[in-house]
């Protein structure tokens, strides 16, 4: 017998997103709904490019292509943290979200830093180590 776990899990997501959409724009929603296109607006004109010629530039300067992805990966996810925690990584919310959470905004860039260099140091030891079997990234993983 075939249980649908997936649907169910699937209307459940749904139904708590509806429910988060709804708390978060109620009250004042004009703010939070242009904050929404803002974002979208940044992203799709200003940070893809951005991003998109930073890896073009990347893949063309390789001579051999096999460091790239272990560049490409780290990369992304500390642009991600930093994209999404920059608020408190420039220190411009650091006196309101000490109000609201009632901790420090201290020390997010230097937490941000270390997350960045582990990224990197961990792909560059995975690099080495492939590197040293003789095998490539896509060499049967």
């Amino acid at each position: 017998m075939r249980r649908p776990v997936k649907p169910v899990v699937l209307l459940c997501s749904f139904v708590l997103c509806a429910y988060a959409g709804v708390r978060l724009l109620d009250g004042d929603w004009f703010p939070v709904a242009l904050w929404f296109v803002g974002a979208a607006l940044v992203h799709d004109l200003v940070l893809l490019p951005l991003y998109a010629g930073a890896d073009r530039v990347l893949v063309r300067g390789a001579a051999r292509r096999r460091w790239v992805p272990y560049v490409r990966v780290p990369a992304a996810l500390s642009g991600l943290l930093l994209l999404v925690w920059f608020p408190l990584i420039s220190g411009r919310v650091s006196e309101r979200y000490a109000g609201v959470a009632g901790l420090s905004a201290d020390g997010y860039a230097m937490r941000w830093l270390i997350v960045t260099a582990v990224l990197f140091g961990g792909s560059a030891v995975v690099f080495a180590v492939r590197r040293g079997r003789g095998r490539g990234p896509g060499d049967g993983v």
